[in-house]
């Protein structure tokens, strides 16, 4: 019987999870699990399935999003982003380039990535004899290293006009110079690409007319959108390894108590987790769906519904970060409970009986 999407992102997340902790201390490219994904056929998830694709949505990228980030939100990122990558084409482009570059990455199981940054201005396009050169920097690159394409943006040096292009990361004159270091999430490949006489053909540019400026403007939230789901995943993993802890190495503290999951004081503390899970969930799951509904309007898509999702996002996302925040740094409680140890929590009722006799 074959297996639905989720059960092939749970059995890849199964496989990440075994190197997770040791792959993102050592940082680097995670090549491995990256050629586990290309495998699974799930980089086609959101391709429509005329050109030979799943046909999927958004609600269901963002599924396996939140699945990959509960044991490895490195992966989770370079996922979630090699989808806003992908359909920049349909953006910026034209419908036979963007059937195109789906085409060939279900035939080629293509992984994107990108060099897109719009507020680093240090890569710069020049024309000479009718020829389109690039020369310069981009940072925050993520996905890059090990990708095939890379939608890049950049503006000419003499009129500052933009530029969008998608270039093979093969390309000659591109190196991705994996130099990204950061504090978490260290296999994201969001290092700097460094461009140095890169040529640029009519073919890569992407330079539609776009029918409606409105629906250009939701390729600015897909970022922030995915890092929502990549945080709740980040915080469902966290509170599963808190019960795991729990429930196999946390002492009860008080005899009666058979197990620590018994002990009321740690039953309050996930009880207060799961509730702002489940807030934080329902939040962000309300936000798919508008957004879901904005992508299916497309280029119909009013004003009113742009601000809309854009305010649905940017709500969703303060909040998901203040519970992670507050639920991660929380969390700890409920592991170092068994430190403070049965002696001084007797002390704590001897203190509250003396109290009762006086």
């Amino acid at each position: 019987m074959k297996k639905s999407i989720k059960e092939q992102a749970r059995l890849l997340a199964a496989e990440f999870k075994k190197t997770a902790i040791e792959r993102d201390k050592d940082g680097g490219n995670p090549k491995v699990e990256r050629d586990l994904i290309r495998n699974s056929g799930l980089l086609h998830l959101l391709i429509p399935d005329e050109v030979g694709g799943m046909g999927k949505t958004w609600i269901d990228v963002c599924d396996i999003v939140r699945i990959f980030a509960e044991v490895d939100s490195s992966l989770a990122h370079v996922y979630g982003y090699h989808f806003l990558n992908l359909t920049t084409p349909y953006f910026y482009g034209t419908p036979e380039q963007t059937a195109f570059y789906y085409k060939k990455t279900v035939q080629q199981n293509l992984f994107w990535g990108n060099a897109f940054n719009p507020v680093d201005l240090n890569l710069f396009a020049t024309e000479e004899n009718g020829r389109i050169m690039l020369n310069g920097q981009k940072t925050f690159c993520s996905g890059s290293s090990d990708s095939d394409y890379l939608i890049v943006s950049t503006v000419f040096k003499d009129t500052e006009a933009p530029l969008i292009a998608v270039i093979p990361t093969n390309r000659e004159g591109i190196k991705v110079n994996n130099d990204w270091n950061h504090f978490g999430q260290r296999q994201t490949d969001s290092g700097s690409i460094t461009f140095k006489n890169v040529p640029v053909y009519n073919e890569d540019i992407l330079a539609a007319v776009p029918p409606n400026k409105e629906f250009l403007k939701v390729r600015s939230t897909i970022a922030n959108f995915l890092i929502t789901h990549i945080m709740l995943g980040i915080i469902k993993g966290a509170i599963n390894e808190s019960l795991k802890y729990v429930s196999t190495k946390t002492r009860p503290r008080f005899a009666q108590n058979s197990s620590a999951v018994d002990d009321p004081y740690i039953q309050r503390h996930l009880g207060q987790f799961h509730i702002q899970y489940k807030a934080a969930e329902s939040l962000i799951l309300q936000t798919t769906t508008i957004f879901q509904k904005a992508w299916d309007n497309g280029w119909n898509l009013t004003e009113e519904e742009k601000i809309s999702i854009q305010n649905s996002i940017g709500i969703a996302k303060a909040f998901v970060t203040e519970a992670g925040l507050d639920i991660t740094s929380r969390i700890f409680d409920v592991y170092e409970i068994q430190r403070l140890g049965s002696w001084t929590l007797q002390n704590y009722k001897n203190f509250y009986d003396l109290e009762e006799d006086k």
